[in-house]
């Protein structure tokens, strides 16, 4: 086992985007030395509910429940609630669902966390996904606004909304600390070492890169899942940030 480096293993967020409860349980009792936040998805969480959650607990690791909220003000509030019910140290919504129901998410959780006593939820917007392009954005979806453009106009109203940071890829992560403060988080997804495959994802970074443009979380996700050994895997990722 490598010497592990709190800090980079703070910002390590590992997608658990697996399709056995068994596998990802297998991922957490392996790597929770080396993750700081395993990310449970829709995936998983359709198919699994509470079970994954309730066993990431017991590394006394921190989860992140990626279900990207995304619904009317009232409905919104009453799951953000649930959510921190559950225990999550943080969750998402989609910041195109408006300043109003983003603000709904906001109090939700926080009745939640401050009935049941637990610390302060992080709650993240999405602004564009990484596997939406600008080709995407304007000729499917008919949105004329270059796409860094567009996320940063979701994130500000993300801030407004009273939300920790926003998820959002590293192409635009430089701006949005230029313009929302450094204190603003950022978790970035579509991070691929430079020994990995880019699969599906349109804006991606090294993590290297990405840390190095400020990013507080960076999610890791097939390059270590599917990797025929997880363990050398991460490790080789702790060598590529620090440089080795």
């Amino acid at each position: 086992m490598i010497e592990i480096n709190e800090q980079i293993k703070r910002k390590l967020v590992l997608a658990l985007d697996v399709e056995k409860i068994e596998e990802a349980k297998d991922l957490v009792e392996k790597l929770s030395p080396y993750i700081g936040t395993f990310k449970v998805g829709l995936q998983l969480f359709c198919g699994y509910g509470t079970e994954i959650i309730n066993y990431i607990k017991t590394k006394n690791a921190d989860f992140f429940l990626d279900v990207k909220l995304h619904d009317i003000p009232n409905t919104v509030e009453k799951a953000s609630y649930n959510i921190i019910k559950n225990g999550a140290n943080f969750f998402n919504v989609h910041a195109t669902g408006g300043i109003e129901m983003m603000k709904a998410a906001k109090k939700g959780a926080f009745e939640a966390s401050e009935k049941f006593g637990f610390k302060k939820p992080i709650i993240l917007a999405v602004t564009v996904l990484t596997s939406i392009s600008n080709e995407i954005l304007k000729n499917e979806l008919e949105n004329k606004c270059e796409t860094k453009d567009f996320v940063l106009k979701l994130a500000k109203n993300a801030k407004l909304a009273g939300l920790d940071g926003v998820v959002a890829s590293a192409q635009e992560l430089p701006l949005i600390k230029k313009e929302l403060g450094k204190d603003f988080i950022v978790l970035t997804p579509g991070i691929r070492p430079v020994w990995s495959a880019k699969d599906d994802q349109k804006r991606i970074a090294t993590p290297t890169n990405a840390l190095k443009d400020g990013a507080d979380y960076i999610v890791l996700g097939r390059a270590i899942t599917k990797s025929d050994n997880v363990i050398e895997a991460i490790k080789k990722v702790y060598k590529e940030i620090e440089g080795n």
